[in-house]
């Protein structure tokens, strides 16, 4: 993939997530052709391995799903779950997504769960 159509977040990680995200869209539009679903399918592998930290993408500590969307099995092709935009719901406790937040001037966030705390980083990342 020609860096100039790489997103930015991912022009700014590490060449391994590059690599993570560019192998996975080529394969996935052979398979589906080039559009949304392939560029969905190349976000969810790197989201497997990878977090989205302010602008750029971080390896995880584990590999694994970062939120329940990702947890969900999605075969019939439903949107389960919610989504946390990139951030490892999973891989943190609460406190570590309040500490961020709070780095990240999210307001309300002593009443948020694990879940709207990682929503919340995902919007102040983007």
């Amino acid at each position: 993939m020609p860096a100039s159509k790489m997103p930015g977040t991912l022009k700014r990680s590490s060449k391994k997530a590059q690599r993570t995200y560019t192998e996975t869209l080529e394969s996935a539009e052979k398979e589906y052709g080039d559009g949304e679903r392939a560029h969905r399918t190349a976000y969810a592998a790197l989201k497997h391995s990878f977090e989205k930290v302010g602008d750029h993408w971080e390896p995880k500590d584990h590999k694994g799903p970062s939120d329940e969307r990702a947890r969900s099995d999605n075969r019939d092709g439903g949107n389960r779950g919610r989504s946390a935009g990139g951030v490892d719901v999973e891989g943190h406790s609460r406190d570590e997504l309040y500490a961020r937040a709070k780095k990240l001037g999210v307001k309300g966030r002593s009443k948020m769960d694990k879940q709207e705390l990682a929503e919340a980083i995902a919007r102040r990342q983007d």
